[in-house]
């Protein structure tokens, strides 16, 4: 399969971080009694606001979490550090749990709370489009994101709906790193470049490149990003789940109630080089597109819309079960509080 060099990977390096932080994985209580959580996101955005708002509102230690946040900086890199037990928490796009399981791991990756439901990148451009239309890519250079990762997926599903073939019609770079597609496009590589925030806002702001679609707007709703664990963590540590997503939960239900201007003052801490302003303007973008659920539940019908666009990337052969590698217990449960 086309993943399966991704895959070998991460199990490798996964072994080499087991071997290394062996003393500390799984989680133990710390002195004041609290359950230290590691966290390993895949990046550190605006885009998964409700987390911070988690976090910042205290809601994580009120549940008696001791979090810490690391940012993977790729979802291989996040899920080699699950499958390690450097991270307890794995906070990704779930192709990677699927490609994960497709391999035959017996301590695979699951699922027990989906955060997103649109994607949250911005395609820009190097001039102001009033009236953009995906056709106009044809023939273009576009910057793109890592074969198989969620964020080119969608790209390429959504040139699928729009009648462009993006291996033919389309000329997409996707030999830049995670995270340096924004200094790239800077530095005058590409005609367009898909970008999250607050990467498509900053380009904007230094005149330098300029949103004209939204990824998210145009994919429709798709389970873009959740949370997972091991089986084995899992199995070991239910409570832990229920209360890290029930804080969750009240991070949802703090950004679906309250204003952007609200939800920027109270995440600005986790931004410091973006002024509150600016945050603000980026978690409107997302309000509006309705990025965030209502809760935590990733529903079958969100994960069999997955496995689709799975496939039609060339990157599933074979569907994998839901009962498997989803656990809707602890959301349903934080749901009804």
């Amino acid at each position: 399969m086309k993943h399966k060099k991704l895959i070998k990977r991460m199990l490798s390096c996964a072994f080499a971080l087991a071997m290394a932080v062996s003393v500390l994985a799984g989680c133990g209580k710390t002195e004041s009694g609290m359950t230290h959580v590691t966290l390993n996101e895949v990046a550190h955005s605006i885009f998964y606001a409700p987390q911070y708002v988690a976090i910042e509102n205290g809601y994580f230690a009120e549940e008696g979490i001791d979090l810490e946040l690391v940012t993977g900086f790729g979802a291989d890199k996040t899920m080699s550090a699950l499958v390690s037990g450097e991270a307890d928490i794995g906070f990704m796009g779930a192709e990677s749990s699927v490609y994960l399981y497709s391999e035959g791991a017996s301590n695979y990756a699951v699922n027990f709370a989906q955060l997103t439901q649109r994607a949250g990148n911005f395609l820009v451009a190097r001039q102001p489009i009033e009236d953009f239309t995906w056709d106009m890519l044809k023939d273009k250079d576009v910057l793109g994101g890592r074969k198989g990762g969620m964020p080119e997926m969608v790209f390429e599903y959504i040139l699928k709906k729009n009648s462009i073939d993006p291996a033919t019609d389309v000329k997409i770079n996707q030999s830049i790193d995670f995270g340096s597609t924004a200094a790239a496009f800077s530095g005058g590589q590409g005609d367009y470049t898909v970008e999250f925030e607050p990467a498509a806002t900053a380009l904007e702001s230094a005149g330098e490149g300029y949103v004209v679609a939204s990824l998210g707007v145009d994919s429709g709703y798709v389970p873009y990003t959740s949370y997972s664990t091991t089986k084995e963590y899992l199995g070991e540590n239910e409570d832990t789940i229920r209360k890290f997503t029930k804080a969750l939960q009240k991070g949802m239900e703090y950004v679906n109630t309250h204003t952007p201007k609200e939800i920027a003052e109270v995440i600005a801490p986790q931004f410091e080089e973006t002024d509150v302003e600016t945050i603000e303007k980026i978690v409107t973008r997302y309000y509006e597109q309705d990025t965030w659920k209502d809760n935590l539940v990733f529903e079958e019908s969100s994960f069999d819309l997955l496995q689709n666009i799975l496939s039609d990337a060339g990157e599933l052969s074979n569907r994998v079960p839901y009962d498997k590698l989803v656990d809707t217990r602890f959301a349903e449960e934080a749901a009804k509080k």
